[in-house]
């Protein structure tokens, strides 16, 4: 499945700030339609979701097709009113899951 998850929070805000998150993941993303040397097709492997939570509530959702790219980059706001961590969670088509989490001080 995929590397560790690259994350971008910051570490600190303001309460009722909107922050800008960001992540990258590494996975290959086979789309099924490619074929190997000797002429046999490649399995489709691709992500199919990106889930993040924030204090255990989703804040965002990303339901992914076979069209996007190889590590996959993906770039979002939040609006925060509290300390708490985020937590990510990345599905593919074999079922793994890959997660990371960061948290975020807020005043």
């Amino acid at each position: 499945m995929a590397d560790k998850p690259r994350l971008r929070v910051p570490s600190e805000a303001k309460k009722g700030d909107i922050i800008q998150i960001k992540t990258l993941v590494s996975h290959p993303m086979e789309t099924g339609f490619r074929k190997d040397e000797a002429g046999k097709p490649i399995p489709r492997e691709i992500i199919n979701s990106l889930v993040c939570t924030f204090n255990g509530r989703e804040v965002f959702r990303a339901d992914i097709e076979p069209a996007i790219s190889a590590n996959p980059y993906f770039e979002f706001t939040v609006k925060v009113e509290e300390s708490g961590t985020f937590a990510f969670a990345w599905v593919d088509d074999n079922g793994t899951v890959t997660t990371a989490e960061q948290g975020i001080a807020v005043s």
